[in-house]
């Protein structure tokens, strides 16, 4: 009997473990309709609160709030996409028409101008800088033969993206005109007993969620607003896309805005090669590094407290220390999602361990 219930134990265990196996596998195999969920998820949080508005205020009936509000946010992500046109084309003018040898001219000009101005002796990088001149005649080598592999590889990415883009609008059509739809899928695998709860924590969960994405989209607006101005006034070329980009980046904490400002400056200098280094492309330069950073400390110290103090309810360095925590576990994704993560977190731990003396500490302002 006992080796009987110890060859049940094995086997259970095995099929246990096996099903694990499985689950894992099949979830890694559907991952991209598991992102566009998630992205739809996020993108009914922040239609939420218009759908409300329509709904209660206009007296717009659910479906067509849910409409409108569709066909906005929809116009909105085209306009912002539409922006990179111009750019696009104008890159593909300048490639069409790139003369090597001439840009190579420019590059050791602006090279030395820089030597002269700083001061730093030319032989001390001169070898390297010859050979990255060098490798640069693969451009002007590149085999033709390549040429329809990069189309194919075009029309299958925008083949993805247009099937992605239209499958997160369905999905999100359908989260937006029936809210509940997520949420009963969730309490298809929630204890009976449990259900009650979870569904108090669910309903703050999606207004603390809602009022941090929106505040997120008003963040990112308020730097765009602010690099666009800045940009506008030292004429620097493709104003508006380089602001909404470096705008965009700051949604990733940190490391974001450190790698806009460097894209900022880069684009700024190219947008003037050729012209003199020291009364042109310096002062331009140092201009928009200024303006940067005032945007930077007008988010750090103004727009980004009043997100996490008003939407999330957590103070600013707790904040922090979550974020960093994230950064160090998972990476840059974590750092991304450790705000609505330890959100929902908060909230769950209320409802559930509501008693405990650190769960009643972290959770006061909820």
């Amino acid at each position: 009997m006992k080796s009987k219930t110890i060859a049940n134990g094995i086997l259970r265990a095995v099929a246990i473990i096996t099903g694990i196996c499985l689950l894992l596998y099949f979830l890694y195999r559907i991952q991209s309709v598991i992102l566009y969920i998630v992205i739809s998820v996020i993108i009914s949080l922040i239609g939420r609160p218009l759908v409300i508005f329509l709904r209660r205020r206009l007296k717009f009936h659910n479906t067509l709030a849910v409409v409108v509000t569709m066909i906005l946010m929809v116009t909105v992500t085209l306009g912002l996409l539409g922006l990179f046109i111009p750019l696009i084309i104008e890159q593909g003018k300048n490639l069409s028409l790139l003369d090597i040898d001439n840009l190579k001219t420019t590059l050791q000009d602006v090279y030395r101008q820089v030597s002269e101005y700083f001061a730093i002796s030319r032989f001390e990088v001169e070898e390297s800088i010859e050979e990255s001149i060098k490798k640069s005649n693969v451009i002007s080598n590149l085999d033709l033969s390549a040429i329809p592999n990069l189309l194919n590889f075009i029309m299958g990415g925008l083949g993805n993206f247009s099937f992605g883009f239209f499958s997160i609008i369905f999905i999100s059509f359908f989260f937006l005109k029936d809210s509940k739809l997520f949420q009963n899928g969730l309490l298809m695998f929630i204890p009976t007993d449990k259900e009650t709860r979870v569904l108090v924590s669910l309903e703050k969960i999606k207004d603390l969620l809602s009022r941090y994405f929106i505040g997120l989209v008003l963040q990112i607006f308020i730097l765009f607003v602010i690099y666009t101005i800045v940009l506008l006034i030292f004429r620097i070329p493709n104003a508006m896309v380089i602001a909404f980009l470096c705008a965009l980046l700051n949604l990733i904490p940190y490391i974001g805005p450190l790698i806009g400002g460097i894209l900022m400056i880069a684009l700024t200098l190219s947008g003037y090669l050729g012209s003199d280094f020291s009364s042109v492309m310096l002062p331009k330069a140092i201009y928009v590094l200024i303006g940067f950073l005032i945007g930077q400390l007008i988010d750090n110290f103004f727009s980004q407290p009043l997100i996490y103090s008003s939407s999330v309810r957590s103070h600013p360095l707790e904040i922090f220390l979550v974020i960093i925590i994230a950064g160090l576990i998972f990476g840059v994704f974590g750092m991304v999602i450790a705000i609505p993560a330890y959100t929902a977190s908060k909230v769950i731990l209320k409802e559930f361990l509501s008693e405990n003396k650190i769960v009643k500490s972290l959770t006061r302002n909820l």
